[in-house]
């Protein structure tokens, strides 16, 4: 009997796993295809096999929310990445104060002053 709970555990944690690993495929890829390779946080550029080092990151947190514009989610290189989920945790257990102030997720913003780079030509 503990041998066929634990198989069935097994099979449905396997099943969410695989489930995540396709979703996040799918919303990797069309992020991808959407937005520059770059960090939108330390601004470092990705191409060739430095790009798996892209990952998406979900701005409220909800991995389930993926709209097809793309509005949840931005592109952080694995170090931002992890240090964005850092902070997250820090601020729910409390050890992080803002002093009330409400702080940006991505500090960088490499497309800026984009307009007046493409109209001088640069």
């Amino acid at each position: 009997m503990a041998d066929s709970k634990n198989s069935k555990l097994d099979q449905v944690v396997a099943d969410a796993r695989r489930n995540s690993d396709q979703r996040e495929l799918g919303y990797r890829e069309q992020a991808l295809k959407m937005y520059p390779h770059v960090c939108g946080r330390c601004g470092r550029e990705f191409a060739g096999k430095n790009l798996r080092e892209l990952t998406v990151h979900h701005r409220n947190h909800d991995h389930d929310f993926n709209p097809p514009d793309g509005s949840n989610w931005e592109l952080l290189c694995v170090y931002c990445h992890d240090n964005e989920h850092q902070r997250q945790e820090e601020a729910l257990r409390g050890n992080i104060s803002t002093g009330g102030k409400k702080t940006d997720d991505a500090t960088f913003n490499p497309f800026a002053d984009l307009k007046s780079m493409m109209d001088k030509g640069e």
